[in-house]
């Protein structure tokens, strides 16, 4: 740790942990993104094409509730990546009434390169801006980050 970087908060000191954390996620995430800037997507369309990419076709409906968004803000989203080619509409297999959205090729090679800047961008920066101390406790970590991530996924 840097000596001009504060203590870490008190484990049972769950306001505070909760404060430093988030904190920390937020500027991590922050770099995250600045790593792939190259990238003309909004974060919310970055999150909803990632969304798509990782779990595959969905409707308006359900990706808004994913994305906590109400459904008139998704269909704007979803248009945007339209819009760029990165979307393509089929039909519901179950449901006529409705269309399931999903990457088209050209969205996944996007993504795929986003990812990949942020990849490279963390990678090197494990390397380069922590010792083996500091990377030893960030894997001791990943159990419990995943925990926090899922929530109440199965």
């Amino acid at each position: 740790m840097a000596p001009t970087d504060p203590e870490p908060p008190d484990p049972e000191d769950l306001p505070a942990l909760a404060g430093a954390l988030h904190g920390i996620l937020g500027r991590l995430s922050r770099r995250a993104r600045a790593a792939s800037a190259g990238s003309e997507l909004t974060a919310s369309q970055r999150s909803v094409a990632a969304r798509l990419l990782r779990e595959g076709p969905a409707t308006t409906a359900d990706l808004a509730r994913a994305e906590f968004v109400r459904p008139q803000s998704m269909r704007m989203t979803l248009s945007a990546l339209e819009e760029r080619g990165y979307l393509r509409r089929t039909p519901h297999p179950t449901d006529g009434r409705q269309l399931l959205v999903e990457l088209s090729e050209e969205g996944q090679q996007a993504m795929a390169a986003i990812m990949r800047a942020k990849h490279d961008w963390l990678t090197s920066a494990l390397g380069g801006e922590l010792d083996a101390a500091q990377r030893a406790a960030l894997a001791r970590a990943i159990p419990a980050l995943r925990v926090l991530a899922a929530g109440d996924e199965p």
